[in-house]
């Protein structure tokens, strides 16, 4: 077992930061060889421990998220970050149920993606193998804590954990459980750890830590994401910001589309994968809109264009270019007219984030090209956009979304966390 890292919460002040970020790192590295080695049995063993772990803590870690809601409500904080940071008995059973599906998951470490015998005899596979040490950067978000130290353990990673001041104590809180989890399993502490500084020096100190830190995972507004990207010289997963679409289309059951409009605006209006620009069909414009008005008029700020006011009304704000860039994290949404599906494409296509889109038809035939030419890394059909979250999709959790295309695009969950080596066996070939 590896000498425990003396963590967050603990007395002391961190004197040579680099220095001491950069142990903390070295000391995962030394945990990542630990649970790269681990069997499958030993990791599910360790995970099962941390959820248990968990709901025994219960008490503490809502005492701690108290004292941090407090403390963000007292400093002016937004209903969005403060619905980010919130936890209640019910979330908090989530975070452990989650952890027990990331368990009960099928392997993924040594799983062989391909095997081919070639020409000469050899037979080439490719295995898929952890990629060593996470560092995850992200803010209000406590939920991220439990999520990416399970992720981590079940794809044979360690994990270094920067949270948001605004949620220290909870964090705290929360690693307590997943070490206490992990040492019960035999496992080492320093597998997950978090880093006891929340300024932005803090990131800059970690995100350089070439040859210990195999990649970075940032989750939190676009400044944050922004930062971390410029000063890494480490790979970095991102996503800047999620200005989701929902185009209704001409063939659009109404109520349908209102209930999935309403659903992907108001039940969480401050998470990434809510609905910020509605894009309707000028065909049903003249019903749809007014109807949009009654649903939603009394709690969402509604911003459109002419052909949106003149058939909505004085209560629809007049929207600006700005609005259609607008990720608001808030109860406001911006609504456009469009001619057809090409015009709802291309408006995706010059405003969106690749992050998610969806259309509500019932013409199998436009929905197809809808999924084949947008380009983003989720695309629902008669689906809220809210679905676009690791759990939903059957990751177990998510650690992340990435929409830079490279090495994962969309929600990440464990095999995101994993890349893949070749394994050649012979019987004496050489190369001439």
């Amino acid at each position: 077992m590896i000498q425990r890292h003396r963590q967050s919460g603990e007395s002391g002040e961190l004197g040579d930061r680099a220095g001491s970020i950069r142990d903390i790192a070295v000391a995962a590295r030394a945990a990542a060889r630990i649970v790269a080695k681990a069997s499958a049995e030993t990791r599910t063993a360790g995970l099962l421990a941390i959820a248990d772990a968990i709901d025994r803590a219960t008490p503490d870690i809502l005492e701690a998220n108290a004292r941090d809601v407090a403390a963000a409500t007292a400093a002016g904080q937004t209903a969005a970050l403060i619905d980010r940071l919130v936890l209640d008995t019910r979330r908090v059973a989530g975070l452990a149920r989650a952890i027990r599906e990331i368990a009960a998951a099928p392997e993924l470490i040594g799983r062989v993606e391909r095997t081919e015998v070639r020409s000469n005899g050899l037979e080439v596979s490719r295995v898929r193998i952890p990629l060593g040490v996470i560092a995850m950067i992200y803010e209000a978000r406590p939920n991220v804590t439990t999520d990416a130290a399970a992720l981590c353990l079940k794809a044979g990673n360690a994990c270094i954990l920067r949270g948001g001041s605004e949620a220290l104590e909870s964090n705290r809180a929360l690693l307590a459980a997943v070490q206490a989890g992990l040492v019960a399993a035999g496992l080492p502490a320093e597998t997950a750890q978090l880093v006891p500084v929340t300024d932005r020096e803090a990131i800059a100190e970690l995100v350089s830590l070439e040859g210990l830190i195999d990649l970075c995972i940032p989750r939190g507004g676009e400044g944050l994401i922004r930062y971390v990207a410029e000063h890494a010289r480490v790979p970095v997963i991102k996503h800047y910001k999620g200005v989701c679409h929902v185009y209704v289309h001409a063939a659009a059951d109404e109520a349908v589309a209102l209930r999935i409009v309403e659903n992907a605006k108001t039940s969480r209006p401050g998470v990434c994968n809510a609905l910020e620009t509605l894009l309707i069909d000028r065909a049903i414009a003249p019903t749809f809109v007014p109807a949009l008005v009654a649903a939603l008029g009394g709690t969402v700020e509604l911003r459109g264009d002419e052909s949106v006011r003149t058939f909505g009304g004085p209560s629809v704000r007049a929207a600006t270019e700005d609005d259609w860039y607008a990720e608001y994290l808030d109860l406001i949404l911006a609504v456009r007219i469009v001619d057809g599906v090409d015009a709802a494409i291309a408006h995706i296509e010059q405003y969106g984030s690749s992050h998610t889109e969806a259309i509500i038809t019932t013409d199998e035939a436009v929905a197809e090209r809808f999924v084949r030419e947008v380009d983003s890394s989720t695309v629902m059909v008669n689906a809220s956009t809210r679905f676009a979250d690791g759990g939903e999709l059957g990751l177990g959790a998510e650690i992340g979304i990435s929409t830079t295309r490279l090495h994962a695009y969309g929600p990440m969950g464990a095999e995101g966390l994993t890349t893949t080596k070749f394994v050649v066996r012979g019987s004496g070939q050489i190369r001439t």
